[in-house]
């Protein structure tokens, strides 16, 4: 779907008239391409004073594996951590370098004074950083924490984060990632997207990585081998979804209804994937999935994208449409997924991913039904986590909450409301249904075993909601 005004100014008039009248000003963002280098520029590293050097050590090993260009300010003693990772570190002058990422270890910051090291490490660089640049802040999770100032010293750094995506535009994000002590090895897979251009259209989020289970993978291909199953993958989001999981190396059944099967035959051949026509409401729908997924040994990750939405106010909403939307987003997933566990169709290691909406976070005029069924989802997540925490299969199961995404459905949105929802968020434009792909293939990768309970935006920091 075209965005008009995105497209004028990006042009020399657009940008002139843009500015003059204090318009919103979207940059074209960087996203995926194969081939391309994982980190499209410098990373300036910084790091809190302090004893631990676990995390900076992680860091600095990752940063070495993706063969990053890497400064440091002369103060600063990770250093010593990059050295050790055999990295090279070029020294931040103060000059004119321009930064692809701004990386901070923050997990050493125990008390109020020590959040000036926050503020000393961006503030002399922050407008010094690419357009479509990166700013990641690693932490402690501060629910674990039971000294009360290094909690609430760990906890401010969200404020500071979501602040900074707000602040300084050009298609920056910014990102949280708090890292449980003794999850070190398991930062891998977040650090590598939250730097790279497949979060393009996430920002401002908190993630979470525990002490899941840790899998090598080949980076080149991280799904390789894997069977994964995408609902509602006919066109859209699933359509993304399916096309992004098979580009990672993954074998994609490919689910969709009856009515949909031309378009699912035409996704599932293009990627080399199957399709499998069932009406996920219906009786026998887990059973059907099952004896697919048993013909290549089991799934090794499902994607519940399937949704619908049938949107009137609650005073004029039929109990038909209430109950569509219920059934099919949310009644249908816990059915679901209670069948795949109970029958061990889910394998070692699986990833259950479930796309969510900042509808169900927020709320929205209409959607009753839909935004009910989207914090159900969440709901479903969270609970889920916990009893996989139990599990020594090392499943794990998160979730997506897509904004404004330029699809069929929201093209269909009137034209004031869909320009307000375009332009509400720290990106000023709508994303793609590739940025919802992107990150659901970070959470479905075997890497991704510290991920567990977690809810992702992908909104372009939404001004709505949380």
């Amino acid at each position: 779907m075209s965005d008009r005004y995105g497209d004028f100014v990006q042009s020399s008039i657009g940008k002139k008239v843009a500015k003059n009248l204090g318009l919103p000003m979207p940059t074209t963002l960087d996203r995926f391409e194969s081939g391309e280098r994982l980190v499209r520029g410098s990373v300036l590293v910084g790091r809190a004073t302090g004893d631990d050097k676990s995390v900076s050590e992680s860091v600095a090993r990752i940063l070495s594996d993706v063969h990053a260009e890497v400064y440091v300010n002369s103060s600063d003693d990770i250093k010593d951590a990059l050295a050790d990772a055999g990295v090279e570190a070029k020294a931040n002058t103060g000059g004119d370098d321009q930064f692809k990422v701004l990386l901070f270890d923050a997990s050493n910051i125990s008390n109020a004074e020590q959040l000036k090291e926050l503020y000393e490490f961006f503030h002399t660089v922050a407008r010094r950083v690419e357009k479509s640049g990166r700013v990641v802040v690693v932490g402690r999770t501060p629910e674990n924490i039971t000294d009360i100032e290094s909690a609430m010293a760990q906890r401010s750094l969200e404020g500071f984060v979501k602040s900074v995506g707000k602040e300084f535009k050009r298609g920056i994000t910014a990102q949280l990632i708090y890292v449980e002590e003794g999850a070190e090895q398991n930062l891998d897979s977040t650090l590598r997207f939250f730097t790279s251009a497949r979060s393009a259209y996430v920002s401002g989020q908190v993630v979470r990585v525990s002490k899941g289970s840790s899998v090598d993978v080949d980076w080149n291909q991280p799904l390789g081998g894997k069977t994964m199953l995408v609902t509602g993958a006919s066109r859209g989001i699933g359509e993304a979804i399916a096309r992004v999981l098979a580009r990672e190396g993954a074998h994609v059944i490919c689910l969709d209804v009856p009515q949909q099967q031309a378009d699912l035959q035409k996704v599932a051949s293009e990627i080399s994937g199957s399709a499998l026509t069932v009406d996920i409401t219906s009786e026998d729908a887990g059973a059907e999935i099952a004896d697919a997924a048993q013909k290549r040994g089991g799934l090794d990750s499902i994607i519940h994208n399937a949704g619908v939405t049938r949107d009137k106010t609650l005073a004029k909403m039929d109990e038909k449409k209430w109950n569509m939307v219920i059934d099919i987003n949310l009644g249908s997933i816990a059915r679901l997924n209670r069948y795949l566990l109970d029958n061990d169709v889910l394998k070692e290691n699986a990833r259950i991913v479930c796309v969510s909406s900042i509808s169900g976070i927020a709320g929205n005029m209409g959607q009753t039904n839909y935004a009910t069924s989207k914090a159900g989802v969440i709901g479903l997540v969270n609970a889920t986590a916990k009893q996989l925490e139990d599990n020594a299969k090392g499943m794990t199961i998160n979730a997506v909450a897509p904004g404004f995404i330029e699809t069929q459905m929201t093209e269909a949105i009137p034209f004031a409301i869909r320009e307000a929802g375009r332009r509400m968020n720290s990106m000023s434009q709508g994303g793609l249904p590739v940025d919802v792909a992107e990150t659901i293939a970070w959470f479905a990768s075997p890497a991704s075993g510290g991920l567990n309970g977690n809810t992702v935006r992908v909104c372009g920091q939404s001004l709505l909601g949380a």
